[in-house]
């Protein structure tokens, strides 16, 4: 891939995964500064899985056969960015609802066609996809640091000037906003949200050019459905169920672990900072992840990166008293997005066929970002604040347990069931009756 693009490819990625990681690891603690009540909060929370359930069934379609994806994405992150960074400016529930879930039905589809839009100018996805994706990685952790500086209580800090540099940026961060004062500051991540999904909308009108796919001859002309057929192959089903309970994990530590960084003394302004090590350490796990797919395989790298939210969660659990290690365990985080989910994607890309690949991609997205966040969301708040809590106190260890043995089912469940065909030359599935037909491989052959 010629070096031009690829250096275009990255910052698409850049900018797509700094939206989302400027507003995501902070809205848990908003919403309830916001007086919203479980429900609403759930709600809200749920426009982004809802939205991700949409673009299954029309945003993924349309920009698979009808729509030059680079336009696609333009228009989405214009229309996507006005919404979100006029989520900063609105309190009551149903302003901040309906702009939540406007920006989420436009930007949802967006992961699915950026990783299209990337995938059409590769040669080789598993040699390439995971410097490009690297962009994406580098993106969230840049968006976890402006708060450190957003998220400050100013009147504790020295003019600058006053006093040496090293002294003012110490004071600036030791002096973390509290309480509603905290919450309240949060509304600034929206802007920065907003401000670079415009800047997306515009940079997306120069990346490669990647045309609408017509439905192969004699295939499903809804690209959904045909992807959805691929699930009577065994291995696909099943790699389609333990990416939902993975996801779910996945999601169950975004609800939870900003309160719980808090609760161990972990100050409000350094936890999206916190949380963003397992996005540092995902820089090199992308840069060996094409290393690892060919010489472990498939399975075995989902394995491991399943096995990362079992670690974790256990430390979380048992360990609550190791402040330093519950900081540094979040660099497993890096190995469960990167050698599981980043695995998924790239699976997609060699064993489905061209003309549906951005439909397949939402059909595991639907896991990952719908079904996934949407149990979580549900299910997260109500077993945080009613079946591990009492009075005022959560009971950590039990609550990090759930998600702990999950990950140990999801990894056995792969380990027993997933056995993808052996892979040949430029081949990917296609659904034929009961066959599996292979790109370059006549439905006759």
């Amino acid at each position: 891939m010629h070096s031009g693009i690829k250096f275009k490819l990255f910052v698409m990625m850049f900018l797509e995964f700094f939206i989302w990681g400027a507003w995501l690891p902070l809205i848990f603690g908003y919403l309830p500064a916001l007086k919203f009540d479980p429900t609403q909060q759930s709600l809200i929370l749920n426009a982004f899985p809802a939205a991700a359930i949409l673009a299954m069934f029309f945003s993924n379609q349309f920009a698979d056969r009808n729509f030059a994806a680079e336009r696609f994405l333009a228009f989405s992150h214009l229309v996507g960015g006005l919404s979100i960074f006029a989520l900063a400016f609105v309190t009551d529930f149903w302003s901040f609802f309906t702009l939540m879930l406007v920006h989420c039905v436009f930007y949802v589809p967006t992961i699915s066609i950026t990783n299209s839009v990337a995938f059409a100018s590769m040669k080789d996805a598993q040699e390439e996809f995971g410097i490009v994706r690297m962009g994406g990685t580098i993106g969230w952790i840049a968006a976890a640091w402006p708060p450190v500086f957003i998220l400050v209580d100013w009147a504790k800090v020295p003019a600058f000037g006053t006093v040496g540099f090293v002294d003012w940026l110490g004071a600036v961060l030791g002096a973390g906003l509290t309480g509603q004062a905290l919450q309240d500051a949060t509304r600034w991540t929206y802007v920065l949200a907003g401000a670079a999904s415009l800047l997306l909308a515009a940079f997306s009108l120069v990346l490669p050019h990647t045309p609408p796919k017509p439905a192969a001859a004699g295939g499903e002309s809804l690209a959904w459905v045909e992807a959805m057929s691929l699930l009577k192959h065994p291995f696909v089903f099943v790699l389609w169920i333990v990416t939902l309970i993975d996801a779910t994990v996945h999601n169950f530590f975004f609800n939870w672990t900003g309160r719980f960084l808090v609760n161990v003394g972990i100050p409000g302004n350094w936890v999206t900072p916190v949380m963003s090590i397992g996005q540092i350490a995902e820089i090199l796990t992308m840069a060996v992840l094409g290393l690892c797919l060919k010489s472990l395989g498939w399975r075995t790298t989902m394995i491991i990166g399943i096995l990362g939210h079992a670690a974790r969660f256990s430390v979380f659990a048992f360990l609550q008293d190791q402040k330093e290690l519950i900081v540094a365990v979040n660099i497993l985080h890096g190995i469960c997005y990167a050698f599981f989910f980043a695995t998924v994607y790239i699976f997609v890309d060699e064993f489905f066929p061209k003309d549906v690949r951005t439909s397949a991609q939402g059909l595991f997205n639907f896991m990952i970002l719908g079904m996934g966040a949407l149990v979580a969301n549900f299910v997260g708040p109500w077993m945080i604040d009613v079946v591990f809590k009492t009075g005022d106190v959560v009971d950590f260890r039990s609550l990090f347990l759930v998600p702990a043995g999950l990950a140990v089912v999801a990894a056995v469940l792969l380990l027993v069931a997933f056995h993808p065909p052996a892979k040949q030359a430029d081949g990917a599935v296609r659904s034929t009756g009961n066959r599996i037909i292979r790109r370059g491989e006549s439905s006759s052959s």
